[in-house]
């Protein structure tokens, strides 16, 4: 049994590789099952990780959440009951890996948020990938050059452990991104000795979050079309500019959020002129009636929160989409991307060696 830890941060798309890759090996004859030691919650009413339910359904494991996920995190897990538990932390998470590596051929691991998440605690990536003796995949998205410095950071970081480092995938690359991603970030990876198994464009169907992902991340309340919120959002735009300026940008921006204070109908009513998934209204204000109606017209759905514009914004830094199992789409586009972008020789050579 050969076992391989995907790393990267939130939002880098390592749900789909693992979910692609995965399949694929699985195509190939292999026995794939899944494990996430520590899963994040994402809203107040989830009690189960979105990838748990999905890899658990796809790859058909006939283990229960707690034991695919023994451990949930949140920003202020030190101050629960589990860290007066401390000693029975690795415990947990060695019975969870025992159970899940028995009778298959390759246990793809999945990384938090950040590998160092957990450091405190000696759950850091690092360490649970050092005493699983788990191969490394580490999967980056590339949006600017602070990216690739921190993802050379961190797989300088692995390097110096005892873990095979299997290579780095580039994913989730947007279209203004792609070229420099193949012709500097590529080679300059390459020149500092890390194996880059591919560059994958980012795909909307996959990537791209839902507005149900941003009232989920912000506990919000829907105003109108509550039905509608499975649109894709492409960009998040901040409405501080008068109506008049804001028509010619508004328009460059496709599938949208807004946000913007429930004062500024003027700018509400030009968004929703334009291609808008959804309007959110900040500071606990309801809009103007005019508003409601027209993007009820429009298909639009509305939600308020009682933060203010900055706060609202912060609480969506992390919000990014879930592949449900449910989506045949999203679940098939993540297994072609991998025979058209990623040469998955070194891993079937790990595999098989």
């Amino acid at each position: 049994m050969k076992t391989i830890y995907f790393s990267g941060k939130a939002g880098d798309g390592k749900t789909a590789v693992i979910l692609g890759i995965g399949l694929k090996l699985r195509e190939e004859g292999l026995k794939v099952s899944y494990f996430k030691p520590l899963g994040s919650q994402k809203g107040a009413s989830k009690k189960e990780d979105d990838d748990v339910a999905l890899m658990r359904e796809v790859f058909k494991l006939p283990f229960s959440s707690k034991v695919i996920c023994p451990i949930m995190l949140t920003p202020h897990y030190l101050t629960g009951s589990r860290l007066k538990r401390q000693q029975n932390i690795w415990p947990e998470l060695d019975r969870s890996f025992e159970r899940l590596q028995k009778g298959c051929d390759i246990l793809l691991i999945d990384g938090n948020i950040a590998p160092d998440i957990g450091l405190s605690q000696g759950i850091d990536e690092f360490s649970l990938a050092e005493r699983w003796s788990a191969a490394v995949l580490y999967v980056l998205k590339t949006d600017n050059d602070f990216d690739l410095d921190r993802g050379l950071f961190y797989w300088n970081a692995w390097s110096s452990r005892n873990n095979e480092m299997i290579g780095a995938l580039l994913n989730n690359i947007s279209r203004t991104q792609l070229d420099k991603t193949k012709g500097i970030y590529r080679p300059l990876l390459e020149e500092k000795n890390v194996p880059v198994l591919g560059v994958i464009p980012r795909q909307a169907e996959i990537s791209a979050p839902t507005v149900a992902e941003f009232y989920n991340a912000l506990n919000g309340e829907i105003l109108t079309l509550p039905n509608k919120m499975n649109r894709v959002v492409e960009e998040v735009v901040i409405g501080t500019m008068t109506s008049e300026s804001a028509l010619s940008y508004l328009r460059r921006a496709p599938n949208k959020v807004l946000i913007t204070g429930g004062d500024r109908s003027d700018i509400a009513l030009t968004a929703l002129e334009t291609s808008t998934s959804a309007i959110i209204f900040t500071g606990g204000l309801y809009p103007d009636v005019r508003v409601l109606a027209c993007a009820e017209e429009k298909g639009v759905p509305v939600i308020l929160v009682h933060e203010d514009t900055f706060a609202t914004v912060e609480n969506l830094h992390n919000v990014y989409r879930s592949i449900h199992p449910n989506n045949e789409t999203a679940i098939k586009i993540a297994r072609e991307v991998i025979d058209k972008y990623v040469d998955c020789k070194p891993i079937l050579t790990y595999i098989n060696g």
